[in-house]
């Protein structure tokens, strides 16, 4: 027997493996993975550098009210420090059941200026709040 031709660096020969069975003649390895990368997962690709820009500011709004309850009687102050005008109403919430609640007028509060609200209940007062609106 001869062995010479046993070594691996033999010659490849057709059907026996080697480098040029190893070339696939077809374009199903391309696809296979070009339809790979296509179908990443959204999270995996890179995203462009998008500069941190920051919102503009929300402009500032509403007057500052303090409110007083002296028994019946309800007395508030709203002072608007801001450009826009505020239109506040002062809300009466009486303590008895037959007592009735009032909502007092709008007012348009302008920039710089102070207004005075007031409100009553017959009896108790059970809570008071002040609601803002922005001018039309």
């Amino acid at each position: 027997m001869d062995y010479a031709f046993t070594s691996r660096r033999d010659p490849p020969q057709p059907g026996r493996g080697g480098p040029l069975v190893r070339l696939s003649r077809t374009p199903a390895p391309v696809t296979a993975a070009v339809a790979l990368v296509l179908c990443l997962p959204y999270d995996a690709l890179s995203y462009a550098r998008v500069d941190d820009v920051k919102p503009p500011a929300p402009s500032l709004f509403g007057a500052a009210c303090r409110t007083a309850v002296r028994g019946s009687q309800v007395v508030a102050y709203c002072h608007n420090p801001y450009v826009d005008t505020d239109r506040v109403r002062l809300h009466v919430q009486c303590a008895r059941w037959w007592d009735i609640g009032t909502d007092s007028a709008p007012v348009d509060t302008a920039p710089a200026l102070t207004v005075r609200l007031t409100g009553r209940c017959w009896k108790e007062v059970r809570l008071v709040w002040i609601s803002h609106q922005k001018e039309r």
